[in-house]
């Protein structure tokens, strides 16, 4: 929750302004909604896992890793899974390392790439976590269970348009 709320929407605001001065705003308005949005959803797992040291996109590279098969993954897998520059996935590595939440150790089957492993710390702690994120409903307030189901067929359909994924 932001800490001083504006007297007006500001969106509505510049949505205004733009059919002014440019026409139709109303992809205007849902691409600065969704931006917003964003904002304010990470904002509040950011909050939600602070306790544990982490980020929304550190909790993601956890929980990833939680999912696997045998608790590891090849830092270039984690990348592509999670859509992120392997830079970011570096800089996530190291943190959770630093906290012992994973370690690096080299794959067997390819001696060339280095896995990032789930530690037990790292385990216990993306379980706890996990409620943290979940008792704050993700961070997706005002919307009953079928109309973030509704939102979320939508917004498939942008990233689907977009490439994100193939059909």
């Amino acid at each position: 929750m932001p800490e001083s709320r504006l007297p007006f929407d500001p969106i509505d605001r510049a949505g205004d302004l733009w059919e002014e001065h440019f026409g139709d705003a109303t992809a205007m308005r849902l691409a600065t909604s969704v931006m917003r949005v964003q904002q304010l959803m990470i904002g509040a797992l950011d909050a939600a896992l602070k306790p544990f040291g982490l980020t929304f996109s550190r909790y993601e590279v956890l929980v990833l890793l939680l999912f696997s098969q045998h608790g590891s993954l090849p830092l270039s897998k984690i990348g592509e899974r999670l859509m992120v520059h392997p830079t970011s996935v570096t800089s996530a590595i190291d943190r959770l390392e630093a906290q012992g939440y994973v370690v690096r150790v080299p794959d067997e089957a390819d001696r060339r790439r280095t896995l990032a492993r789930l530690t037990p710390e790292g385990r216990s702690t993306v379980r706890r976590a996990t409620k943290a994120v979940t008792a704050i409903d993700f961070a997706v307030t005002g919307l009953s269970g079928d109309q973030q189901a509704d939102a979320y067929d939508l917004l498939r359909q942008v990233r689907q348009a977009s490439g994100d994924f193939a059909g």
